[in-house]
């Protein structure tokens, strides 16, 4: 039956915190806040370590929050993060996405920097600033970063904020014997996507969206267990999906995988969401790592990341790249689809358009097909954000309606 305007804008007959507004996808002031209040405040992943194995290793990250960092690997092998401007005039330093710099130097005035972010040259420096300035009043501003949690480089740009121990808190004890083991960085790509992060991380937080992948349907929904995983919140907005067997044998005719993963039974499955936008997805013999990185309200640029084990020789590291490409790379069975499931959800909710709701009401005692995830993740953003997911601008009548 179709909606006059009025009852288009009527809430859905769920208590609050089952549905959002609309707005929070599309709203330009909304995602300033975002870029302020949670993008600011929580721990990011910026790349692997393995990503910078050498010291004077570099690799430039555009944070969520807006602004450009360095993360650097320094001559005493420390890894290091620092805003990627030279504080002179604010210009840029590093073009380069990757690369090994023994020096920094700035592109406008010739000042340098060393892997620890001290000025080490200020051209014509006694001519013109005589005793007044020097090298020591300009170091590059550090941004705090710590590696850990399967050797990810973490940045905060909160002075303030706690210790990433302390912000993952339990969530990723699921995975505490799987990380075990050095790992590597064998496949990186990443999308742009016209959507807001939000929807992505639904797609990683929920899977009733599973009808929607046939390989799915086969390999996991079809089997024992399935519906039985449960979903475990967090502090902070994280969540864990549980773990289950996934039959992958079921699709491709017995067949089994040639390479496992350490402390993972056979065709294992464990994911975890980190808020506010990152996903740890380990499935039998591949780590991939998912981050969203919010250009816009409607833009998004989210980053891949597929690991293997650093010990693995040649042969196990064909396998798990042959594992990574058939099924869970840009080339396999379900990535695509994801993509194509949130690429332009946000349009139909572009300001101007009258504002409505998005579900977040199914209940199924906290398993696979609950939306009790992403109530949980909402919980967390209404949190950062001091506004109401469901009314962000304390406008519109909403009681709680069992």
């Amino acid at each position: 039956m179709s909606k006059n305007a009025s009852q288009w804008n009527q809430h859905p007959k769920f208590p609050p915190s089952h549905f959002v507004d609309s707005r929070i996808y599309t709203d330009e002031q909304l995602f300033v806040e975002e870029r302020e209040k949670i993008f600011n405040t929580c721990w990011i992943i910026a790349c692997h370590e393995s990503e910078i194995p050498n010291a004077y290793d570099y690799r430039t990250f555009f944070h969520p929050g807006g602004t450009s960092l360095i993360i650097v690997r320094g001559e005493d092998m420390k890894v290091r993060s620092f805003y990627n401007v030279c504080p002179h005039r604010g210009n840029t330093l590093l073009y380069d996405p990757v690369g090994n710099a023994k020096r920094i130097t700035c592109i406008f005035h010739a000042w340098s920097f060393d892997s620890k972010g001290n000025c080490t040259d200020i051209s014509r420096e006694e001519q013109g600033f005589q005793k007044r300035f020097c090298k020591a009043d300009a170091g590059l501003r550090e941004v705090r970063a710590e590696v850990g949690f399967g050797g990810f480089v973490w940045v905060n740009t909160d002075d303030n904020a706690c210790t990433l121990s302390e912000y993952l808190g339990d969530s990723l004890n699921m995975l505490h014997d799987n990380m075990s083991m050095p790992l590597e960085v064998f496949h990186y790509h990443k999308a742009v996507v016209d959507t807001n992060y939000k929807l992505w991380h639904d797609t990683n937080s929920e899977f009733y969206h599973d009808y929607m992948h046939y390989f799915n349907r086969v390999t996991g929904m079809l089997q024992p267990g399935y519906f039985d995983r449960k979903y475990t919140g967090y502090p902070n907005g994280h969540a864990s999906v549980g773990s289950m067997e996934i039959k992958y044998d079921a699709y491709e005719g017995g067949k089994q995988r040639g390479v496992g993963w350490p402390a993972l039974a056979p065709g294992g499955w464990i994911l975890i969401d980190i808020f506010p936008g990152m996903t740890y997805n380990l499935r039998t013999s591949v780590l991939r790592m998912d981050t969203s990185i919010p250009l816009g309200p409607n833009k998004l640029l989210i980053e891949f990341r597929g690991l293997g084990l650093k010990s693995d020789t040649p042969e196990e590291r064909a396998e798990r790249i042959r594992d990574h490409n058939t099924i869970w790379g840009p080339f396999g069975r379900n990535l695509h689809e994801d993509l194509l499931g949130v690429h332009g959800q946000g349009r139909a909710m572009h300001p101007g358009s009258e504002p409505t709701w998005v579900l977040h009401g199914r209940e199924e005692n906290m398993t696979i097909h609950d939306e009790g995830g992403m109530r949980h993740f909402y919980a967390e953003w209404s949190r950062r954000m001091g506004r109401k997911s469901y009314d962000p601008y304390g406008e519109r009548k909403t009681s709680a309606v069992a």
